[in-house]
Formats: structure tokens, sequence, C-alpha cells
């Protein structure tokens, strides 16, 4: 197979100064892509730090032969989102690709958690891949083309001790991408989300010692793949872990039918409500929304 390359490819990739944004941006410019390297050089509590870690991506990637410019804009506001896209057109005339990586953490039980600590996760995860997807989305739309890949977590389909605020962003990231998908396919905009599994700056304070190899290179592939012209799927959700490479997918028990619903209906059915033999998936596209709907009507009218 020849090599998937990105000529003539413009990406906006966010939090890419470290990590796994690094790894990415190093692959996509490797591979012909330009590439705006976005991050404003915080710590992973998302305050501000004196450090450079964009423009010295920057400065790499086009040692290297590559092409690139640095962003430091947050993703947390509609302004930096607008500024991310606005840079990637002034300066290469088109937008391609997004990768949304940008995240921070600020961990705490529930019970202790400041709204101010839950609004600011919320803010560069979430609305910050809203943010940036709906400066870029009339160009996408206009130019017919159009590869996303937001980054979700395990933690946003299975919860996570002191993580509240990161595992609603996440989770919600997944309907994000969902809405892209659907309302993208007609104009080959294809949208995914990643959920990656990589030491970086996030495992800070976690004992790694007994982990597996986890570099960020190893999941960068795979978000390459997502990113190409040659990506093949669109509303899915990937995981990248430890040389792992899977897909979830959200599925439903086949259920019952109770027209007459009380709650002493549901506690003698439960059993049946639950059984996942014969489970149900319907995929994003083309049509899982109506998909649902359609099977609870039909089985209302079959009674």
């Amino acid at each position: 197979m020849a090599d998937l390359r990105f000529d003539n490819r413009v990406a906006v990739i966010t939090g890419a100064g470290r990590g796994l944004g690094r790894a990415y941006a190093l692959l996509l410019a490797e591979r012909g892509a330009k590439v705006v390297v976005n991050d404003p050089g915080v710590s992973m509590s998302g305050d501000s730090t004196d450090e450079g870690p964009a423009e010295a991506l920057v400065q790499e990637i086009k040692a290297a032969g590559g092409e690139a410019i640095a962003n430091t804009d947050s993703v947390a506001t509609a302004e930096g989102g607008q500024a991310m896209i606005d840079a990637a057109i002034n300066t290469y005339g088109r937008i391609d690709i997004i990768i949304h990586n940008a995240g921070i953490v600020r961990r705490a039980p529930l019970a202790e958690m400041s709204h101010a600590d839950f609004e600011l996760v919320l803010d560069v995860h979430l609305r910050g891949g809203f943010n940036v997807v709906r400066a870029a989305m009339p160009h996408m739309q206009q130019a017919g083309y159009g590869r996303i890949v937001l980054t979700g977590s395990v933690n946003g389909l299975y919860g996570k001790s002191e993580n509240t605020n990161y595992s609603v962003a996440k989770a919600g990231l997944v309907g994000l991408s969902n809405t892209i998908a659907v309302e993208g396919e007609a104009f080959n905009i294809k949208s995914n989300v990643i959920l990656p599994g990589a030491v970086t700056r996030m495992a800070e304070g976690l004992d790694t010692s007994q982990y597996p190899p986890m570099e960020p290179e190893m999941v960068a592939p795979l978000v390459g793949w997502l990113s190409h012209e040659s990506c093949s799927v669109s509303g899915e959700m990937l995981i990248s872990m430890a040389g792992r490479t899977a897909v979830a997918y959200t599925s439903e028990t086949r259920g019952v039918y109770l027209p007459d619903l009380t709650m002493e209906a549901v506690a003698e059915n439960i059993d049946a409500i639950h059984n996942t033999d014969n489970h149900l998936t319907f995929p994003v596209l083309p049509s899982g929304n109506l998909d649902h709907l359609m099977y609870c009507f039909q089985m209302a009218k079959q009674g």
C-alpha cells in the first residue's frame, strides 16, 4: 500500500505543543500537511506558564522540512476558536482537518468540586470542541471536505472517581461528534472520537511504573488515519491504548412492550428489560436516530 499523505491539506491541532497533540502534529507534518500548532502554553490545571511549546514545535517541524505556524489562542472562547481557523485560512487558504486535543484536569470529589473548576474543564474540552468546529464548518461545507477528530476518553464512557468535570466533558464530545457526522455527511465531512491512552503530563502523580509501553506516538497513526481523506468511518468512537485498537459503540437491549406501564410493571419485568441477548446496535450513520425511533414504533404497532 502506498504511503498515506496529507499533501496540500491544512490541519488545526489544539493542544499540540506537547503530549498526544505533539505526536499528531509531527506525523501529519511529516506526511505533508501544513499544521496550525495551537497551544497557549498552560499547566495541566489550565494556569498560564511562561513556556512556548507551540513555537518550539513549529521550529522543529520547519527544521525537518515541514510547514507550520504557531497559534496561542485558547479554545475555551469563541474568539479563540475563530482565531485558529482564521490563522489557517489567512496563511494557507483552507482548512481540511481539525484535531481537538486540548485539555486540562482539575480533580476533586463531586461533593467538593467547585463550580468554577467544573465550568473551566468544560470550557476547554467540550465548549472548546464546539468553538473550533463551529468556526471551521462553513469553510468545510463550502469546500465539500473535512476531517474532524475530537478527543474523548474512557472516563466519558464509564466514569471515574474525582473526575466529574472531565468525564462529563468527554461524554458531551461524543454527542457533538455524532451531530457533526450527521450534518457533515452531505458535505464529505467525517467526524469521529478518539479514546486515547498514553502516558503524558496528564498522568503526573499517578504510579505508571507497571504500565505497558503507552507513548503518544503509539496513538498517532490511528488519529492520522481518521484525519486522512481515505478515512471510511464517521460518527464512531475508536480506542487506542497500549497497542490495542478497537471500536466502542452504543447498544440497546431489545426491551419489552409495556403499554400500560406502571412502577410495578417495571419491577416485574426488569430482568427482561435488562436482557442483553441479541442486543441492538444503531450506527450513527446513515440514520441511527431514526432507526431507533422506528424500532420503538414497530414494537408498539406489533403490541
